[in-house]
């Protein structure tokens, strides 16, 4: 099963290990459609993006396409904390597969920082 990822589970970031400890195998780098806000959410350790469909002001942002087997796939979506979800995400080729979204009421004073393209790009822009 296809799984999107677009923030601390991104290759090399701090929660990765959940994705390769069950198996999980990267396919490639992909991008939603220009339909989707990101947003840096409040008080999470580690920080974590928010993505949320939207009707306008929306962008493409920069995920990863990762595989995991159904059983392995299933615990994973099952130990997802709120206000984090699992939903489905428009690619830009026009495929759509499983991926993080984030609960509206948690965007509510969150950064938008859409205009970064993806979680690496704003990431790098604290490292400074």
């Amino acid at each position: 099963m296809i799984l999107a990822v677009v923030g601390a589970h991104l290759s090399g970031l701090p929660l990765n290990g959940q994705l390769t400890e069950r198996g999980g195998i990267l396919i490639s780098p992909a991008k939603t459609a220009a339909k989707y806000k990101l947003f840096a959410l409040p008080n999470t350790t580690p920080s974590k993006p928010g993505l949320m469909r939207v009707p306008t002001g929306a962008a493409s942002i920069e995920l990863e396409l990762w595989e995991l087997g159904p059983a392995e796939f299933g615990g994973f979506v099952d130990a997802v904390p709120p206000p984090m979800c699992i939903g489905n995400i428009e690619l830009d080729d026009g495929r759509w597969v499983n991926g993080f979204l984030c609960e509206p009421y948690a965007l509510e004073g969150a950064a938008d920082i859409t205009h970064f393209g993806g979680w690496r790009a704003y990431v790098a822009t604290l490292k400074k």
